[in-house]
């Protein structure tokens, strides 16, 4: 069951768990369907989130190319470059990137695929025979 954007795990010492609050954040960009402020990103949110912690986990997801960004007025419109599925395979490609030997790591990768993830990705690949 997925979790209401906003809704934060917090440590002993109430702090928030790495990367949840930008999956928050993103979460609730990817439910607008349309661009949003920080201010309506931290509206949306909910909670007693500062305005500036939202414009910084903001510009942290425009620079790891997660996000778009336009001016409007003096403030930015973020949305996400992607959907979800869009964003999981721009991730699996920068980690394929970053290695020396791809087919090692693409040999690796699918001998540790169940059965039915490698068939799918069989049938995907027209190479079932089918």
């Amino acid at each position: 069951m997925r979790e209401e954007p906003g809704r934060f795990h917090e440590d002993a010492a109430g702090r928030r768990a790495a990367g949840e609050l930008e999956a928050a954040v993103l979460a609730v960009l990817q439910a607008a369907g349309s661009p949003l402020s920080p201010g309506e990103v931290r509206d949306r949110l909910g909670g007693d989130l500062a305005y500036t912690t939202v414009v910084t986990i903001l510009s942290r997801l425009h620079g790891k190319g997660v996000l778009d960004r336009r001016k409007a007025g003096r403030a930015f419109l973020y949305t996400p470059v992607a959907d979800e599925p869009g964003l999981a395979a721009r991730r699996m490609a920068r980690v394929l990137d970053a290695e020396p030997d791809r087919e090692a790591v693409l040999t690796r990768f699918v001998s540790g695929l169940s059965g039915t993830d490698e068939e799918l990705l069989r049938r995907m690949l027209g190479e079932d025979g089918g």
